[in-house]
């Protein structure tokens, strides 16, 4: 039996979590009952990737019956320990306080190669993108910035590149040469313009971390559907695989893209999505007391267009293709470069 279907067994995980997440949690006496949900369920003979909910209903001190959330995240080739080192490195420079938070790493788990952890619960910032909530996306637009400013403010000392591969665009799973390879077999007609952009790209970071050796942690994979809405004042991020040592600028880029790219299928006005991208650049700015100078923006723009190149790939060499969609991204960023 392939052993990640234990954390599908309600009463292996009752037992389970009565022995590791109980211990972490001194004001409660007891577990009464864990409602387990599959997120994400991809579960072949022996190998996995999945995303577990456990809705875990504990018993406190005066009797009285509350209700938290955890998660494991589990792959069975790929090592999540380095998500967990991540949090673990966040939370202790208290990054889990005040209205800029984080999930609560619990522990990491060899037998199942997941972390465990306490989730965040509420909406995230898609669903108000989705529903044309343009005010209430505004207002965590400006947390999403003042987050990320807070990640890039942080001192490093002590902090290990946690994700080293993700540190640069050449690298970045599953790494340039898997799939340009793949994309010159599939998608030949591809091959060529999308080597071109991805040289460019490439070749401007390059310059920019040669000029510095200064690193910033950078999330690295900073989206809306990455932030969620925990009150009106109070914001969580989640998602740490990709965190790692790189330019700070990648994750803005990455933002900034994704803003626009989700909300142009929503909003009716191209105006307001302008609008967000630049409420979110100017609070950021002014959170970190740092000028959007000439540098600074084309490092911005160099990510935003390698965002939207990762998703021209997404598109190309998945299992079932959309060279359609992936050619309308193309020619934006061919216009963004101004290639012919």
């Amino acid at each position: 039996m392939n052993v990640i279907k234990q954390l599908y067994d309600e009463q292996f995980v009752l037992k389970y979590f009565k022995k590791k997440v109980l211990p972490q949690y001194p004001d409660f006496e007891s577990i009464k009952q864990i409602n387990i949900h599959g997120i994400k369920n991809f579960i072949w003979e022996k190998t996995y990737h999945v995303v577990v909910a456990y809705e875990t209903f504990f018993i406190n001190k005066n009797g009285e019956e509350e209700r938290l959330e955890f998660f494991c995240s589990a792959h069975s080739s790929e090592q999540r320990k380095n998500v967990y080192d991540a949090l673990k490195f966040l939370w202790s420079k208290g990054f889990n306080k005040g209205n800029l938070t984080i999930p609560r790493p619990l522990f990491y788990s060899q037998r199942f190669k997941g972390i465990f952890y306490q989730g965040i619960t509420g909406n995230n910032v898609y669903h108000y993108i989705r529903n044309q909530e343009i005010k209430e996306v505004k207002s965590l637009i400006k947390l999403s910035a003042q987050w990320l400013a807070k990640l890039h403010d942080l001192n490093t000392e002590g902090a290990r590149n946690f994700n080293k591969k993700n540190s640069l665009m050449e690298t970045t799973v599953p790494g340039s040469k898997h799939w340009l390879n793949s994309i010159q077999e599939r998608q030949t007609k591809y091959y060529k313009i999308v080597k071109q952009i991805f040289d460019i790209l490439n070749k401007e970071e390059k310059t920019f971390l040669r000029s510095t050796k200064q690193r910033w942690l950078t999330h690295g994979d900073a989206h809306p559907e990455n932030v969620i809405k925990i009150t009106d004042e109070k914001i969580g991020v989640i998602d740490f695989t990709d965190l790692c040592l790189a330019d700070f600028a990648r994750d803005l880029g990455s933002f900034l893209q994704q803003i626009e790219y989700m909300s142009i299928r929503h909003w009716k006005n191209v105006k307001d999505i302008e609008s967000v991208k630049k409420l979110f650049l100017t609070e950021y700015a002014k959170t970190r007391n740092i000028d959007l100078d000439k540098n600074l923006r084309q490092r911005i723009q160099s990510y935003y267009n390698w965002t939207a190149l990762r998703t021209v790939i997404f598109f190309l060499i998945k299992e079932h293709p959309e060279p359609e969609r992936a050619e309308e991204l193309i020619n934006q960023i061919k216009d963004n470069l101004n290639l012919k």
